[in-house]
């Protein structure tokens, strides 16, 4: 058997680490109606799962709304845009979740927080398993926690054969 060289092992590494990056998710936030007046956000996100590595995606008009991330469920639930951490006003804006635990979107313009115009995101770890969450029942499957366990599967066996292959 053929030892792999040590430039191989580092493109399957890459390799492994590039598809467990490409099965994060993307979220539009809000769905086909996006970041706006009309639409009902805690409905929305009831009916998403939120893993660490996915991404928020909030899209809309720019000049008539805009994105700020409050600190604390207090600020939030009062709408004390003042205190937000960001501010976000492009129209089109990607925040990664890069650690579990929950965040605080609103709009800053006058008026919309108070409308309902906010939205709380709870993410958990990439690697939980479906059951950690607790998905509604108008939840879509979870294919990418699937997709995620298949692929740390994957990992661990091409792990243990390189193993296998380099200390033998």
């Amino acid at each position: 058997m053929e030892v792999l060289s040590a430039g191989r092992f580092f493109v399957l590494i890459l390799v492994a680490v590039f598809l467990r990056q490409g099965l994060a998710a993307k979220h539009a936030v809000g769905g086909s109606q996006g970041w706006d007046e009309s639409t009902d956000f805690d409905s929305w996100a009831s009916a998403q799962t939120f893993k660490v590595g996915d991404e928020l995606e909030f899209k809309y008009t720019a000049g008539l709304h805009n994105v700020a991330e409050l600190p604390n469920e207090s600020a939030f639930k009062s709408c004390d845009i003042g205190v937000a951490v960001d501010s976000l006003n492009g129209g089109s804006n990607k925040i990664k979740l890069t650690k579990p635990g929950v965040r605080y979107f609103a709009c800053g313009t006058s008026g919309h927080c108070q409308q309902g115009m906010k939205v709380k995101i709870t993410a958990v770890s990439a690697d939980a398993s479906p059951s950690s969450s607790t998905p509604t029942a108008t939840s879509p499957p979870d294919s990418s926690a699937a997709q995620l366990q298949l692929l740390n599967f994957i990992a661990y066996v091409a792990s243990s054969v390189l193993s296998f292959v380099l200390f033998m």
